[in-house]
């Protein structure tokens, strides 16, 4: 092989992540979450963008990496550690997952009824609605919002 290898390794940038979450039940209010945490950004050769994030005591999931793929019109939601999950949002599609739990393995169908994003190395909002069906019976309508502010 000869020549110089020009290829560009992405890097993580830092980035602070404002997560606000909303879950809405029949005839009650919305229940909802904001949490504000550090995290990395990557943006990668093919024009995805990775967001990453650790859960924290006060989302019960301490010890779980969360990532969002963001892939055009496709976000991939990824949770490993102790808890480990993937859920798939695509306007207009219903992507069934496996969601594990210390208590046993459910299904998960994921139903994204909105999915808007404007996100550049700069930053950027994300904007999710989906309904969520555990082992197919419909459980509630849920949204969030992810603020992406680079950190200086």
């Amino acid at each position: 092989m000869t020549g110089i290898e020009t290829s560009i390794e992405p890097k993580k940038l830092p980035v602070m992540l404002s997560i606000r979450g909303e879950q809405y039940f029949d005839d009650v209010d919305p229940d909802g979450t904001e949490l504000l945490t550090a995290g990395t950004m990557e943006l990668l050769e093919d024009g995805r963008i990775l967001l990453e994030y650790q859960e924290t005591e006060l989302t019960g999931m301490e010890g779980t990496t969360t990532t969002f793929e963001v892939n055009g019109s496709r976000v991939t939601l990824t949770r490993t550690g102790k808890v480990n999950s993937q859920m798939v949002f695509e306007e207009g599609r219903q992507h069934t997952s496996l969601y594990e739990t210390p208590f046993g393995d459910l299904t998960v169908d994921i139903q994204t009824s909105h999915l808007r994003h404007n996100l550049s190395e700069r930053g950027g909002v994300m904007d999710i609605k989906y309904s969520i069906a555990v082992e197919h019976t419909t459980t509630g309508r849920n949204c969030f919002k992810i603020r992406v502010k680079r950190k200086n």
